[in-house]
């Protein structure tokens, strides 16, 4: 079944209703379709509405692997924070990354 216009107008209004539902849905649909999941994260990337922490974050990824990946896909690489905001999102990414690490150690 194709998604039609009239289907994602609908996703959004019942957002706006219940947002924790819409959410869970699409979390659970990202997590289940990798190359949806890719193709939103490196959209959102591309439209400047994430850094390239927070898009390797969000794909599981560490940073350095995803510019790489970037650079061999020819995908435009933003290397340091461009505002206040975008360092705060590289920090929380990179000490969310930290904690995930150390405790995978501790297991």
């Amino acid at each position: 079944m194709a998604v039609r216009s009239w289907m994602l107008e609908q996703l959004v209004k019942v957002e706006r209703h219940q947002p924790e539902m819409v959410e869970r849905a699409v979390k659970e649909m990202l997590a289940q379709e990798s190359d949806l999941r890719w193709s939103v994260v490196v959209g959102a990337y591309l439209d400047g509405e994430i850094n390239l922490g927070k898009a390797a974050e969000l794909l599981g990824m560490h940073r350095l692997e995803l510019q790489e990946r970037f650079i061999a896909q020819s995908i435009p690489v933003r290397v340091g924070p461009e505002t206040v905001e975008e360092a705060r999102a590289e920090l929380a990414a990179i000490e969310s990354w930290n904690a995930e690490a150390e405790d995978a150690g501790e297991q």
